[in-house]
């Protein structure tokens, strides 16, 4: 356990608490661009795109710098910058928030036109 400063005992949280619930990643692959070719002659595969986009979502929400998430153990900091602004170019998180408020409207049983 780790202890805040305030005095106040918190569980350490680990890498599996950062992770979006299945449920939505379930809906972010089909918003995904096609993966670009993995150049040859690089030794390291592609890191998963859910390990990039759990990055990204840990990134936002906390404000924390790019390169704090190498603290994390998610993914590099470079990688999840990279990634980030190739989905921000293809309009997935813009996309993902119009589905989302789509679906809110769905919810609340209005059409959200007026």
């Amino acid at each position: 356990m780790a202890v805040e400063a305030v005095g106040v005992e918190t569980k350490r949280t680990d890498r599996r608490d950062w992770r979006m619930p299945d449920e939505l990643w379930e809906r972010i692959p089909p918003l995904l661009p096609p993966r670009k070719p993995h150049p040859p002659g690089r030794h390291r595969p592609r890191v998963d795109d859910r390990a990039a986009m759990d990055a990204i979502f840990f990134r936002l929400p906390t404000g924390c710098q790019w390169n704090a998430l190498a603290a994390t153990g998610i993914c590099s900091s470079s990688l999840a910058h990279r990634r980030f602004q190739e989905w921000v170019a293809a309009g997935v998180f813009v996309e993902l928030w119009r589905r989302g408020l789509t679906e809110c409207d769905v919810l609340r049983g209005s059409t959200g036109l007026g």
